[in-house]
């Protein structure tokens, strides 16, 4: 039987300022449910620049509590209106110096499901993210929002497998993957690893990177965001490479018992045998 939900993500540029950052994500909301959408998941980092292309404590300003800070309480006040359910990757402050990379959940009557903070932080010329975020320490929870059962992994965490099975292994129906990645670093794995996460964990994937170059760094952000089903197959178009949109597609979560009845990975899986691969 089909169980189809309205989904969506949006890709953006930096406007320059906080206020009109989030103001543009709050029209992308608007939007968003004027087409039907019920779910939608912006961008890593959304309301600011991807500052992490310098190492700067200024930035520090951009972090607030989870879930007691301005940002959380007015897009809960926007969920509830829009009935939406909505993915806030921020950047949170559980108190002074201890920062992480984090991403907030919204009900569709606007209540606050939890958290999932990156778990893998990179170290690499133009993502300085070490010197911003403490690894996460949430694990891997899976929200049960009004379309279905959510996760999310952020960035960086796409390149390591572990999560995203323990994504599945909890029950996500559906999983976001907020990014901020730069063309000529990833592009060759933009549209590999994403689909390959689905297929291997059957479940749907939402993959988000922002737009453009900033003023921080030459970093160009690629977009191309795009749904993909546990078939790899994309969900309509990727998204442009180059201009800010908003992605919503229709998701038939029925897909996955059928994907799940044909292909055993579950059933399969041997977890007494990976002993040395989850050693330190």
């Amino acid at each position: 039987m089909s169980r189809v939900i309205r989904a969506a993500v949006f890709q953006t540029a930096w406007t320059g300022d906080k206020e009109s950052m989030i103001q543009a994500h709050e029209q992308a909301a608007r939007d968003a449910a004027a087409q039907g959408a019920q779910v939608l998941c912006f961008q890593e980092l959304f309301y600011g620049p991807y500052f992490c292309q310098v190492q700067d404590p200024a930035f520090y300003e951009y972090a607030e509590q989870i879930p007691e800070g301005p940002i959380v309480r007015r897009f809960q006040a926007l969920a509830r209106e829009l009935r939406l359910v909505l993915v806030l990757p921020m950047y949170e402050e559980e108190q002074p110096g201890v920062l992480y990379n984090t991403a907030a959940v919204i009900d569709a009557d606007g209540s606050y499901l939890g958290k999932y903070r990156k778990t893998h932080i990179p170290q690499v010329r133009g993502f300085w993210e070490k010197f911003y975020f403490r690894p996460g320490n949430s694990g891997w929870p899976v929200f049960d929002t009004a379309v279905g059962k959510v996760g999310v992994y952020i960035c960086y965490d796409r390149h390591f497998p572990e999560g995203w099975r323990a994504l599945g292994l909890a029950g996500a129906e559906i999983v976001f993957n907020p990014s901020a990645t730069s063309r000529g670093l990833s592009g060759y794995l933009w549209q590999l690893e994403q689909p390959a996460a689905a297929v291997a964990n059957e479940y749907f994937v939402g993959a988000i990177n922002r737009v453009g170059v900033e003023e921080y760094g030459d970093n160009d952000f690629y977009g191309t965001s795009y749904f993909v089903d546990p078939e790899a197959q994309f969900v309509g178009e990727v998204a442009s490479d180059k201009e800010p949109e908003l992605v919503v597609r229709d998701l038939d979560l029925a897909k996955l018992r059928e994907v799940r009845d044909r292909w055993q990975f579950y059933r399969d899986r041997a977890p007494g045998a990976y002993g040395p691969l989850t050693a330190p």
